[in-house]
């Protein structure tokens, strides 16, 4: 794969806003990396981007997210890491900040988005690759054909979940690695059971894929698909 020829700087200069998947796309003069205190985003992020450039004369920043239960403490953390890159657009740097999956799905950098935009500046973003769509393709399954409809909820909702299951064709639970027995017993009282994938860490060197199972927890980044 070629690299990309870096593109000039523009005044303003732009933020993007990249999903992991997409990042070979670009190359740019300085990196603001999301880096979550608790599950450690910088690492996994930032590692992907070495697999495609050498990012060792690359400014790299962390920026913290905070994941409390108090909204102010959220708010701020996403105010400081908004004030943080619209810092060095100020500086005349042109800013990638990375993420796991695709911005429009559940991505903290929706806010750092909408606040750096408001500020003035340019902004361009390259779609990613969702986890449930990755897990489905690498699980060779179909999330959706014809007229079927397809529910995604953040994490699990056990009344929801019962609701969508007799609503939708497929639901997807995101954000479940610690209420995969729960989900189970759900299931099974449907008889769906055996109608449920797993997945964990898509796209990571431990990534599973594999039925649901009674009795076993997975990470954070842990997705179930189910179909029926």
């Amino acid at each position: 794969m070629k690299t990309p020829n870096r593109r000039k700087a523009k005044n303003p200069p732009a933020v993007l806003i990249y999903g992991i998947e997409s990042a070979e796309q670009r190359a740019h003069a300085a990196f603001a990396v999301i880096a979550d205190a608790l599950f450690n985003f910088l690492f996994w992020a930032l590692e992907i981007i070495r697999k495609e450039f050498d990012t060792d004369k690359k400014e790299i920043s962390e920026l913290e997210f905070r994941m409390s239960g108090d909204t102010k403490i959220r708010e701020e953390s996403r105010r400081n890491s908004a004030e943080k890159i619209i810092s060095a657009l100020k500086d005349g740097k042109d800013v990638a900040m990375v993420t796991l999956g695709d911005v429009s799905v559940y991505s903290t950098c929706t806010y750092v988005h909408n606040a750096v935009k408001n500020a003035g500046f340019e902004l361009e973003i390259i779609p990613g690759i969702t986890s449930f769509c990755a897990a489905a393709d690498k699980a060779q399954i179909s999330l959706c054909e014809g007229n079927e409809s397809v529910a995604i909820i953040p994490s699990l909702k056990s009344n929801l979940l019962e609701k969508y299951i007799a609503d939708f064709d497929t639901v997807v639970i995101m954000k479940s690695g610690n209420d995969t027995d729960v989900i189970y017993d759900i299931l099974k009282k449907y008889g769906l059971e055996n109608n449920a994938i797993v997945s964990s860490c898509i796209g990571m060197e431990n990534e599973i894929i594999e039925k649901i199972q009674k009795g076993k927890s997975y990470g954070y980044f842990t997705t179930v698909i189910v179909r029926k």
